[in-house]
């Protein structure tokens, strides 16, 4: 599994190298294209889900334990954590973004019944890993409804509403469009009720939680050091942004408004990952100083992550209803509800028992990323006019428009 990851992690960042070269000024343009800002909104939120909320605070300990985890003594925990949620594997759903704007209205791989049956699968499989990374967290964050640490009803009837609120959502791209915006400008809110809550607190200083943003640049100092997987938990997250990146890359092509192609890549590395940075700042000042998280900042981490999680999984069933003509249109609103809620509740109880990994799912997905390329050197070589010549011309008139 490790030689398979690491394959595709260098072909990825081949191809996104030859995109550059070839296409590095065009521009793209979505079939619903919308302002930047929202782009951005839809990207962040519909990129990420609960595990950016909940998983820092469990894992920092973790890698400052370099005794056990000796992999980790070249850098600090909040690099570490940032490291593996942002930046540079953004690059992923750049490469994926731009290929499903730009190169399959002429390449139309994923329109190959046995593919998009795959990626479909793979979306909905995502879905429902999702919902089960909420439901594994939901004891540590609200120990009141936990069994010592263990699950209860309690729990399962939460994520069960959940999944039901977001396939409702999906119905309709209005509450897509709004859930996005709504979800980034309650981060916003989280992240100052938290850096608020730190910098009044008795312990530390407003000058030591500032500094403590110093951290992060020992990332880009070791950024070479995250490219292939350090252990097997940066495997299992690695493996986790691929099993996203082909369907986000999907649905977040679909608004992208004119940007040229370097400056989505710009977008996608930066612009998520200045919150990111932000957020985990707070939480690492949190955990360095040992602070009692208060109730309220408790509940609102949960409210957020619940919203994020409404979030992604309204924009993913969205997508695989939509490829596989499963729509409300043709089945009616009872049949598409119950439907899709049966399908993600019963895959989300899989996960619990270890029946599935997500690791699977990502390794399927490189594996559909190495046919794509096969499959475009196929008619590149068969067709006339080629398909590389026909999105090339198709990009010069773009070039010229957006002049």
């Amino acid at each position: 599994m490790t030689l398979w990851l690491s394959a595709g992690i260098f072909f990825t960042f081949a191809c996104i190298v030859g995109v550059l070269l070839k296409w590095g000024n065009i521009r793209c343009i979505g079939v619903t294209p919308v302002s930047t800002f929202t782009f951005i909104a839809i990207l962040f939120t519909s990129g990420l889900d609960v595990g950016l909320i909940m998983f820092p605070l469990t894992e920092f300990a973790g890698y400052a334990d370099i005794v056990s985890n000796p992999e980790y003594a070249f850098s600090n925990p909040l690099a570490i954590e940032f490291g593996f949620w942002a930046f540079l594997i953004w690059s992923f759903y750049f490469l994926t973004c731009f290929y499903f704007c730009v190169l399959e209205p002429k390449v139309q791989f994923f329109s190959i019944p046995v593919v998009k049956l795959v990626n479909n699968i793979v979306i909905i499989g995502t879905c429902a890993f999702t919902a089960f990374l909420l439901l594994s967290n939901l004891p540590w964050y609200i120990p009141q409804l936990a069994d010592a640490g263990s699950l209860t009803a309690s729990f399962y009837i939460i994520v069960l509403a959940i999944i039901a609120l977001s396939v409702y959502s999906s119905t309709d791209i209005r509450y897509v469009k709004v859930l996005s915006l709504a979800s980034t400008w309650l981060f916003i809110a989280l992240i100052l009720l938290l850096w608020a809550s730190a910098l009044f607190s008795q312990q530390g200083t407003a000058t030591e939680f500032f500094s403590t943003f110093n951290l992060l640049g020992n990332y880009f100092a070791n950024l070479h050091n995250f490219v292939l997987p350090l252990n097997a938990y940066h495997e299992f997250y690695l493996y986790w942004w691929f099993a996203w990146c082909i369907m986000i890359g999907q649905f977040t092509s679909r608004f992208v408004s004119g940007l040229r192609t370097y400056q989505v890549l710009l977008a996608m590395l930066i612009f998520p990952s200045i919150p990111i940075a932000v957020w985990f700042v707070g939480l690492y000042y949190y955990h360095l100083n040992e602070l009692n998280m208060n109730s309220f900042i408790n509940v609102s981490m949960v409210v957020v992550g619940i919203i994020f999680v409404i979030n992604s999984l309204d924009s993913l069933i969205r997508l695989y209803t939509d490829n596989l003509n499963l729509t409300v249109e043709r089945y009616g609103a009872t049949q598409y509800f119950v439907g899709n809620l049966a399908v993600l509740s019963g895959l989300t109880l899989l996960f619990t028992l270890d029946f599935l990994q997500i690791q699977w799912v990502g390794a399927l997905v490189i594996g559909l990323i190495f046919s794509c390329f096969v499959f475009v050197m196929f008619k590149r070589f068969t067709s006339e006019p080629t398909i590389i010549s026909e999105i090339a011309g198709s990009n010069k008139v773009n070039v010229k428009r957006g002049n």
